[in-house]
Order: C-alpha cells, then structure tokens, then sequence
C-alpha cells in the first residue's frame, strides 16, 4: 500500500479508499471480515455513506484499538428514498446525524465530515456554522463538500475552510478535472470515488442490458447506456491489448491510471469480497509507463472526451 499526506493535517491516508455503500446489505460479520482485510491490507481510510447502521458498528469494531491510524470520511445530507434524491443540511439534521454516527461507530470523533450535497432550502451559512460547531466539539476534524460546484465552494469558504472535496472521477468521467485541479490549487485533500465507473472499466459489462430503475448502472452512470456505452466497449480494446501484455486485469489498468493523476490524494474502491480487496491492491506492484499512459489518452480521445 502507498499513502499520501493530506494538506490539511498531518494525516497520511491509503491512496486506495473502501466506500461501504456496495456492502450495506450484506451480513454483520461479512462486513466485519471485510473490513479487518481492508486494514490487514494496508487500507486505513474508508469512506461511509450509507444510512444503515450495520456498516458503522462492523468498521467501527475492526477500528478498535487501532483508531489513530483509521480515517473515516462520513457524509450526511443525503436521503435517498422511492428513487428520488433529498437533500437535508439543516442545523437540526447535522446534530442528529453526527451523534448518531459516532454513537454506532463506536467512537468520538469523525476525521472528515462531508456536505453530500449542497440543501437549496437552508443557507449555506447555517449549514457551514454547524460544521464549524462540531469542529470546535472536537466531534469532527475536518470539513468537505461532495459534488459542489466551485461557485458553491466558493459560498462555503465564506464562512469555513473547506479542506476536503470528492468528487466523481474515472477515465470515462472527466467533467470535472478543472474543479479537481482547482480545489487540489486550493490546498483541499481531493477522494474521488466512481473509479471503475460503476464497473464498467473492469471488462465484465461486454453486452447492452437493462437495468432496475433503481440500479446505478440505470439511474447513475451513463455508460450502460447509447451512445456512450458503444464509446466504453472501444476504448476496453485497447485496455484489454495492456491487459494481455502485463496480464493485468482491466480494474488495475483503471486505477493505474487514475492514481498517477497527480491531483489525486485518494481513490475509493468498493469492497464486495476479499478476493477483489486483494486484486485491487495489487495495482501498487506495477505502473503504466509513459507510452501506455500516451495508449489510452489516444483511446479516451477517440472515443470519450
């Protein structure tokens, strides 16, 4: 495993993150398996989403003992419900959130806390005052924002540092590159999660399906859709000719190249089972060298951006 410093403290993270949404339906103590291979991994910064409380206490118990050298990214903000995102950042919501948090994950203070997404009904200064309380609670460390515009990061350094921002990232989503490059200019911490873009860089998606209404592959990411599925399934030739050569699987090549972005502190990954934990960390064993990297930037030009 490779870490990295992060501008805002003196905390060194895993440059491959665990996010626990992909896991919150599964049982406690897989989940708690999942999570100690993690850390026997080398992995120590997991970023957590989820509105179950199973994936808090399973994290929060294989972190016992050994919380200094964890990092937890938690959101709030989000609810998700028949379909449709809501977004809630009022003061009142923040306190309940935040305790209810700690309280199943078993611990008193969270590293990162995230605005999920900015609430257009409460001003931003009340939901960056709250921040700044728990801040001074000690019931967090650090703040950051998840898929805001500049304009609003901008807003809510009015009124408090921003010191974290996750944004999506992957070879076949790039629409915010300039925002990344900004805020890392900004001295913020840059997590990006959507590495394998919802899995369609790893060469198991190679046919045209549909999906539930509810299913990421539907309602999040465009490419298992035309016309940019077509568009992923070229540029998937050229990273199965690397493939072949470095007998790599096609989820290395994806996160290769992202963590050689030198803007990147982290890259989250999902955690489903120990075998893809194990293959996924395998990345640190080689690099893309600087023709394959010229490879695919050729491939994405012809075929995404």
């Amino acid at each position: 495993m490779q870490y990295r410093k992060l501008p805002h403290g003196n905390e060194e993270i895993s440059i491959l993150g665990i996010g626990t949404s992909s896991i919150g339906m599964a049982g406690q103590s897989e989940i708690e398996k999942t999570a100690a291979l993690a850390l026997e991994s080398g992995i120590n910064y997991f970023d957590m989403a989820s509105s179950d409380a199973h994936p808090f206490e399973a994290f929060g118990r294989a972190a016992a003992g050994r919380r200094k050298n964890v990092y937890f990214q938690i959101h709030f903000g989000a609810d998700y419900q028949s379909g449709k995102y809501g977004w809630t950042t009022n003061l009142d919501t923040i306190k309940r959130s935040v305790d209810w948090q700690l309280q199943n994950l078993k611990t008193d203070y969270i590293d990162v806390y995230l605005v999920h997404c900015p609430d257009p009904n409460v001003p931003m200064e009340e939901t960056m005052d709250a921040l700044n309380t728990l801040k001074k609670q000690g019931k967090i460390l650090h703040i950051g924002v998840s898929n805001f515009t500049k304009e609003q990061m901008e807003e809510a350094e009015k009124y408090c540092a921003i010191e974290a921002y996750q944004p999506q990232y992957s070879m076949v989503d790039r629409k915010w590159e300039q925002l990344i490059r900004w805020a890392c200019a900004q001295k913020m911490g840059v997590m990006t999660y959507g590495t394998l873009g919802g899995g369609i860089l790893t060469g198991k998606y190679r046919e045209l399906k549909e999906y539930g209404v509810d299913d990421n592959r539907n309602r999040f990411y465009p490419y298992f859709k035309e016309p940019l599925f077509s568009k992923v399934m070229l540029l998937l030739r050229t990273m199965d000719q690397i493939s072949v050569e470095r007998n790599v699987p096609l989820s290395q090549i994806a996160l290769n190249w992202t963590l050689q972005r030198p803007f990147i502190s982290s890259c989250i990954i999902g955690a489903q089972s120990r075998d893809k934990i194990e293959e996924n960390c395998k990345v640190f064993e080689w690099k893309l060298s600087d023709d394959e990297m010229q490879l695919l930037e050729q491939a994405l030009k012809k075929t995404i951006i």
